[in-house]
């Protein structure tokens, strides 16, 4: 009697592990995976900046992106998918900011991920976006900004003008937020 009641408990555990219909789904809710971020903002003091990020990629358009060729120049990265509700959101907040900040020295470069490019570019279409963003299906960008991680979408990354992160932004914004950060770190010695 007891063999057979380990029996049965054997096979009711490995029924749970199935993939019928009532199996549970890991990912549900999402085939990319989308994780949000924590609603931080996080301000680097320029003492405490580390080492310029290598990062490199493919640009949705075409070509290449290197952030090194940037330098000297403020840059705001956004990790977005076209998936992504809050980065629907905050699109039009992007490229306002974008736009009241290019004349000053101030670059955005987008950082579409998990996406389709068809997707991707149907995206910056519809929100009528103004600066490139490169095509990062398998979010390997994100990996070259190994001492700050931007592990959610949205997040975004501001850069000083010596190539080193100085905010970290993970949650969807509004140009009333984003536009005093940009503004501060663009005001600082270089």
């Amino acid at each position: 009697m007891r063999v057979l009641a380990m029996a049965l408990c054997a096979v009711l555990a490995a029924a749970g592990c199935s993939t019928g219909t009532n199996a549970v789904d890991q990912g549900a809710g999402s085939s990319n995976r989308y994780v949000a971020g924590d609603g931080s903002i996080r301000i680097v003091p320029a003492a405490k900046r580390g080492t310029p990020p290598q990062a490199t990629g493919t640009l949705l358009a075409g070509g290449s992106f290197d952030l090194r060729d940037l330098r000297g120049t403020v840059t705001v990265i956004n990790f977005w998918g076209s998936w992504c509700p809050p980065c629907r959101a905050e699109a039009g907040d992007l490229e306002s900011v974008y736009q009241q900040t290019k004349a000053s020295g101030v670059t955005f470069v987008g950082v579409d991920v998990k996406d389709q490019k068809a997707s991707a570019e149907a995206f910056q279409k519809t929100f009528a976006i103004g600066y490139p963003s490169l095509y990062d299906r398998l979010g390997r960008v994100a990996l070259q900004f190994r001492d700050t991680p931007p592990n959610s979408v949205p997040a975004t990354l501001v850069i000083d003008r010596s190539g080193r992160v100085a905010v970290v932004i993970l949650k969807s914004l509004r140009a009333e937020e984003l536009l005093p950060i940009v503004r501060k770190v663009a005001a600082e010695a270089k």
